[in-house]
């Protein structure tokens, strides 16, 4: 959520963010709210004042024996009118608020602005494109081949979009999520969490999940107790980031590091007939995910450490891969600044991305009331989050197959990954 104070004092800045993002806000709407709040705000405030005084009138009054009928009269229709006052007040910062959730993070300086993907600018890559000598097969037919995957399976069980692995196939993304957390951990020096796969409403509002992306959400009905309100997760940074919620972090303990192992669950809203052959798009898939509370002073550096992390796990996977910048209008919601990692895939002949690396400044901090104390101000501040996939695995999956297939049918894993095989 962004600073009502900032949007304010900078309305031309956010109506560029916005246009950047290409959201429709009426931020005119906005500021007369605002302002007729603070309007109200000091009206009642103006009259507390002078019911204070007239308590102080009142007992005046009675300590000298005098009559303190008409004071007593007129501080009630004064706190009757700043009952009233109240209201208006909460009744306006209940629609400024229910407005601000639909706005979203300001784009930084350096990304470039776009409509979509066509802003995208790619700034450095690893490792060359495979060739083979021999025909290969994509990902879906080899897996298949092989037994180790199975999509009908899981159309049968659940519904289009849902594998079932069987096999090395159900070792493999074993195999994977242990590597990975394993390099977080070991070598990046991430403390590793197992969260909860479902969350309620306030952890998805806090990541800036919801209200604007709810559709493409997986709502789960009430429990046996009444309660409702869940969700699916469709990324580990929900509930690894509400892990600290409404918490106050020692500044000595920054950076806060988490990784996580979950499944993810998306509906993939509109993305019909794009990309959704085998593993390249599916609503269930596993995920390990890094998760990052600093110092804002430091958080640009943070991002292009943590993309770094990512990029430690596809180098050791030796799979030949870009960074992209997104451009303001292929971002998501929350984040002010993105780099994806795309692998080729070099049967289907596609870039996939596997991992997203955002900075959300304080954007999510301030959903979620996450502070630290500044040690020089002494005054608390919000935080900056940080998180990026540390890889989604279906597409890595999909990578490895199409990559290190041999000529007679059978997958070579790179070196790093066999001994997760054994």
């Amino acid at each position: 959520m962004l600073d009502l104070k900032f949007i304010r004092e900078n309305p031309k800045i956010v109506a560029a963010g916005l246009s950047a993002k290409g959201v429709n806000i009426n931020l005119e709407q906005l500021l007369a709210l605002d302002a007729e709040r603070r309007s109200i705000l000091t009206e009642a405030e103006e009259l507390k004042a002078k019911r204070n005084a007239s308590n102080d009138e009142i007992s005046r009054c009675k300590k000298n024996g005098q009559d303190a009928a008409g004071i007593i009269s007129e501080m009630k229709a004064i706190s009757q009118k700043i009952a009233v006052l109240d209201a208006k007040v909460g009744g306006i910062a209940e629609k400024i608020e229910k407005e601000m959730l639909y706005i979203p993070n300001m784009p930084t300086h350096d990304v470039p602005v776009s409509k979509g993907a066509e802003g995208n600018k790619v700034v450095r890559s690893w490792g060359e494109p495979r060739t083979f000598g021999h025909k290969i097969q994509d990902h879906l037919d080899l897996a298949t081949s092989l037994g180790w995957l199975s999509m009908e399976a899981g159309s049968k069980i659940t519904g289009a979009g849902f594998p079932v692995y069987f096999g090395m196939g159900a070792r493999l993304e074993r195999a994977l999520i242990n590597f990975m957390l394993d390099m977080h951990t070991r070598k990046h020096n991430y403390l590793e969490v197992w969260p909860p796969s479902i969350v309620n409403r306030a952890s998805m509002r806090g990541t800036g999940q919801i209200p604007k992306m709810e559709g493409d959400m997986y709502r789960l009905g009430e429990d046996d107790q009444g309660n409702g309100d869940f969700f699916l997760i469709p990324t580990a940074e929900v509930p690894v980031t509400n892990i600290l919620r409404d918490t106050t972090i020692e500044e000595k303990d920054l950076p806060v590091k988490y990784t996580a192992y979950t499944p993810c669950f998306r509906k993939e809203a509109g993305s019909y007939g794009k990309d959704t052959r085998g593993l390249s798009r599916v609503h269930q898939f596993d995920k390990v995910e890094m998760v990052k509370f600093v110092k804002p002073e430091g958080s640009a550096q943070e991002l292009e450490t943590l993309v770094q992390d990512a990029e430690d796990v596809l180098q050791a996977l030796e799979l030949p891969y870009r960074v992209v910048l997104l451009g303001s209008g292929d971002m998501s919601f929350a984040a002010a600044k993105c780099y994806d990692l795309e692998v080729w895939a070099p049967a289907t002949k596609k870039w996939f991305e596997v991992s997203s690396c955002s900075i959300f400044t304080d954007f999510q901090a301030r959903r979620m009331n996450i502070r630290y104390r500044n040690s020089q101000t002494k005054k608390l501040e919000y935080v900056h989050t940080l998180n990026g996939s540390g890889l989604a695995l279906a597409r890595i999956v999909l990578c490895l197959l199409e990559n290190f297939q041999d000529g007679s049918g059978k997958v070579v894993f790179p070196k790093a990954l066999q001994p997760y095989l054994v």
